[in-house]
């Protein structure tokens, strides 16, 4: 069997933010974008509050008036966000005075910031397909996909186009991430998906614990046996202060750990947790999974596993930007015979040519993805 993880970075669609030459472009937006829903989620608005929402909003360029002196509600937003107001009005413009927030609170009107999508480039779409055709896993882990749709059509429509056999099954559970970043899964026809958890409502002392799920895939193997997925999407270094980030994704660390022990006391012996963990193996924040105390085996310290001579999966594949990861159960781990990093879907440095990839690819959006897939070969 043949076990991988890929991040696609969505299939059809994307937020535009995300969609730009660098991360750092877009992470003011983002920030901001983050920033505005929390205090639009605010029981009681204030004046401070008001203040802070029509700074957003303006950084945004949400804030429009039209040729008549009037609020724009033609609902086009700025370049990469908009303002929903479903129900209730969440702003105004007095005539002869400035646009004001009228809403006294969240029970006040029903409205949110709603990034803006866009088509993600054709030929990085086809090189996604190809990725998936030439890593050929019987299970495989994806993440950053914008929905179980997508997933579909990626599956019945591009897969063939080439000459890969769709997968029998594929399943997407809803985050929580409203960017429309969710992870999922895809078998072969043999590796029947039997049973299915979610851990988006899963708190601590200090709340919601995932951004995203750890969502729990239980498949059936051909030959009878259970294999246990646990796929991730750990929190962003992106944007947000480093220490928060820090804290956030190691109390994620933490809960997928409780969940790994809880399955083996329960006698699960072949698991696997896999997925973009954002952070590297020596580091405190994945120390749950990776440090002392652990039996959770990396693939990549397998004596078989294939590298190129780059540690990273992430990028130009320097040791800071190994973030993706297929974690075995000591038992998974014994039956591993070989694994593997698959790079051809990512464009190397700033031409393209730390690395060979697909001669399709001619510049950065053709790519399939920052990230390269890795992969395990277990035999069951």
């Amino acid at each position: 069997m043949r076990l991988a993880s890929y991040n696609l970075e969505n299939l059809f669609d994307r937020a535009k933010a995300l969609n730009l030459d660098t991360w750092a472009q877009g992470r003011p937006t983002l920030e901001v974008y983050k920033e505005v829903n929390t205090l639009l989620n605010e029981p009681v608005i204030t004046p401070a509050i008001r203040a802070r929402i029509l700074d957003d909003l303006t950084i945004l360029g949400i804030l429009k008036v039209n040729s008549a002196g009037d609020l724009d509600r033609t609902k086009d937003g700025g370049p990469y966000a908009l303002l929903r107001e479903n129900r209730g009005r969440l702003l105004k413009k007095p005539q002869g005075a400035s646009i004001q927030v009228v809403a006294a609170g969240r029970d006040d009107w029903i409205g949110w910031v709603e990034l803006k999508t866009e088509a993600v480039n054709q030929v990085a779409t086809q090189m996604t397909a190809r990725v998936a055709r030439d890593v050929d896993a019987d299970v495989m882990a994806l993440v950053e996909v914008e929905s179980r749709i997508a997933v579909l059509r990626f599956n019945d429509q591009l897969l063939p186009i080439v000459g890969a056999p769709p997968y029998a099954h594929a399943m997407v559970i809803d985050g929580n991430d409203d960017r429309g970043i969710d992870v999922g899964i895809m078998t072969k026809r043999d590796y029947h998906i039997d049973l299915m958890r979610s851990h988006v409502d899963d708190t601590d002392t200090s709340g919601q614990v995932f951004s995203r799920d750890c969502a729990e895939y239980e498949i059936v193997t051909p030959l009878g046996g259970r294999l246990l997925v646990l796929v991730n999407h750990l929190k962003s270094k992106g944007y947000g202060s480093q220490t928060t980030s820090n804290t956030k994704r190691k109390r994620q660390s933490q809960r997928v750990r409780d969940i790994y022990d809880a399955r083996r006391a329960a006698g699960a012996t072949m698991v696997a947790i896999v997925g973009d963990m954002n952070d590297t193996p020596a580091s405190d924040p994945l120390s749950p999974l990776l440090g002392p105390g652990s039996d959770l085996k990396d693939i990549s310290q397998h004596p078989q596993f294939q590298g190129d001579g780059r540690p990273g999966t992430y990028a130009n594949g320097t040791a800071a930007n190994k973030i993706d990861y297929v974690l075995l159960s000591p038992e998974l781990f014994a039956l591993t015979t070989a694994g593997g990093v698959f790079r051809q879907g990512v464009w190397g440095g700033v031409n393209g040519t730390l690395f060979p990839h697909y001669p399709e690819m001619t510049k950065a959006v053709e790519a399939a993805s920052d990230h390269a897939a890795i992969w395990a070969e277990v035999n069951l």
